[in-house]
C-alpha cells in the first residue's frame, strides 16, 4: 500500500554459523506480534547470504538509496545493514580479488552515500575476525551490537541483539538519544516501602547495566519539578515506563504521568510489581502493554525487568515508523482524520477532539459513512469502538470509522 519504511539485511558468509541463527532471531522479532499491527512494508527483514552468480559469489545487492531497484519496487526510507563478522567472512575480505571483499567495502560506501538513510550496525561472531583484519578496518569505524563488558550480567542473544538493533535504529531515526521517564510512587503503602525502592533500583541498575544506557536517559518524574512541560517535549522521542505497585493506581501524581504521556502519545509501557493488590484500578493505567515481574525471593525477576524494557524498545521504534508511514500515507492523499499512534480510548479520544476545529470535523466528507480512525493492530472489539463512537456522537461528529491497518488494506485503501 505505501514504499516501505525500515529494510533490515542480516549479512553472514556460510562457515561463520552464527549468521544463519542470527538472521533468523531478526525475523522472528521483525516479523512477530509486536511489529505485525503496522501497516504492510513498515518493516521487512532479509538475509543476504547465498551466493549471487554461484557459490563462489558474493550474496545479490542491497537495494540502497541512490541505486535503481529492482523491478521498479519503491525504495526503502531507511536501510539497516547487520554483518556478522566472523572468520570465514574475515578470510574472504582479506583476500582482495574475493567477490565478498568488494561486497563488504559497497556496504561501507553505501553508507558513506546515504549517512541519513543508510545505518550500519555489526554484530562481531568472533573477535578474530575484527583484531588486525581488512574486516576490522571496513567496519570498526559503526556502531556494533550486542557488545557488552565480561562483567555485565549475561542474558540471551536474542534479546540482547534483538533489543540493540532495534534502539539503534529508533535512534537512528529520530536522529535523537531516546528519553525513558520512569514513573512509580513516592509514597509506597506501608510495608511496601522496601519492596518499591529495591524495585526502582534494580530498574535503573539494568539500565545502568546493558546497553541501554548508552541510548536512555532514563529520568525518574518527581512532584514539584516541571515533569508534565519535559514529557511534552520529549513527546517525540520519549517513553515512559510506569512500575505498578499496589497504591500506584491511586496516587494523583502517578494518573497525571500517565495522561499527560498518552495524550502527547508517548509509548507507555508497564512493569507489573503487585503484592497485596489494588482496592480498584484506574482507567487511565489500562491499554498500554504490561509485563508481569515474577517475584524471586523477596525481589523480581531481573529477567521479566530486561523484557519490558525491550519491549520499551519495541514500541519506540514502532513510533518512528508510524510517523513515517503517516508522512508517506498523507502525500499520497489517504483520507485518515485521526492517525492515533495507539488505540484510541475515551482518554485519547477526548484529547484528539479538544485539540480538532469540531465545526470542520462535522463537515469533512469521508469516503465511508464517519470518520475514519487509523490505528495499529491488534484491533478494538466491539463494545470498545461503541463506547468510543458514543464520546463522537455526544460532540456531534458522525459515527467514527476505527480500522487497523489490515481492515484497510482488505478494504482496498
Amino acid at each position: 500500500m505505501l514504499p516501505p519504511v525500515l529494510e533490515i539485511y542480516a549479512v553472514w558468509l556460510r562457515g561463520d554459523d552464527a549468521g544463519a541463527e542470527v538472521a533468523d532471531e531478526f525475523i522472528e522479532h521483525f516479523h512477530g506480534a509486536r511489529y505485525t499491527g503496522l501497516i504492510g512494508g513498515a518493516v521487512e527483514v532479509y538475509v543476504r547470504s547465498a551466493g549471487w552468480r554461484s557459490s563462489a559469489d558474493a550474496p545479490r545487492p542491497i537495494p540502497v538509496p541512490g541505486r535503481e531497484p529492482p523491478n521498479g519496487v519503491p525504495q526503502a526510507e531507511v536501510v539497516a545493514v547487520v554483518p556478522v563478522l566472523g572468520l570465514e567472512m574475515a578470510r574472504a575480505v582479506e583476500q582482495k580479488n574475493n567477490p565478498w571483499r568488494a561486497y563488504a567495502e559497497d556496504i561501507v560506501a553505501a553508507q558513506q552515500a546515504s549517512p541519513k538513510r543508510v545505518c550500519v550496525f555489526p554484530w562481531i561472531e568472533n573477535r578474530a575476525a575484527v583484531d588486525g583484519t581488512q574486516l576490522g578496518a571496513l567496519f570498526g569505524r559503526f556502531q556494533g551490537i550486542g557488545a557488552v563488558p565480561a562483567d555485565w550480567p549475561a542474558e540471551p542473544r536474542r534479546q540482547l541483539l534483538c533489543r540493540d538493533l532495534a534502539q539503534a535504529i529508533a535512534q537512528f531515526s529520530d536522529d535523537r538519544r531516546l528519553q525513558i521517564f520512569i514513573s512509580h510512587t513516592k509514597h509506597p503503602a506501608t510495608g511496601e516501602e522496601k519492596p518499591v525502592s529495591v524495585l526502582i533500583d534494580r530498574v535503573r541498575w539494568i539500565i545502568a547495566h546493558s546497553r541501554l544506557h548508552e541510548f536512555f536517559d532514563a529520568h525518574d518524574l518527581e512532584p514539584g519539578r516541571d515533569w508534565d512541560r519535559q514529557l511534552r517535549e520529549h513527546a517525540a522521542t520519549g517513553a515512559l515506563l510506569a512500575l505498578r505497585t499496589d497504591l500506584y493506581s491511586s496516587r494523583e501524581w502517578c494518573q497525571r504521568e500517565v495522561r499527560i504521556a498518552k495524550e502527547n502519545g508517548l509509548p507507555v509501557v508497564t512493569l507489573d510489581a503487585l503484592s497485596a493488590g489494588e482496592e480498584r484500578g484506574s482507567f487511565l493505567m489500562d491499554h498500554v502493554p504490561r509485563v508481569h515481574l515474577a517475584k524471586e525471593g523477596e525481589i523480581r525477576s531481573d529477567a521479566d525487568i530486561r523484557r519490558g524494557l525491550g519491549l520499551v524498545v519495541d514500541e519506540c521504534l514502532k513510533r518512528a515508523l508510524w510517523r513515517r508511514q503517516r508522512r508517506l500515507a498523507e502525500a499520497a492523499g489517504l483520507d485518515i482524520a485521526w492517525w492515533a499512534p495507539h488505540a484510541p480510548e475515551p482518554t485519547t479520544l477526548a484529547n484528539w477532539l479538544e485539540s480538532q476545529n469540531l465545526k470542520q470535523l462535522r463537515r469533512r466528507k469521508s469516503a465511508l459513512s464517519g470518520l475514519r480512525v487509523l490505528h495499529p493492530d491488534p484491533p478494538l472489539g466491539p463494545d470498545e469502538k461503541a463506547v468510543l463512537d458514543k464520546l463522537a456522537r455526544l460532540s456531534g461528529l458522525k459515527p467514527l470509522d476505527i480500522m487497523t491497518p489490515r481492515l484497510l488494506a482488505a478494504r482496498g485503501g
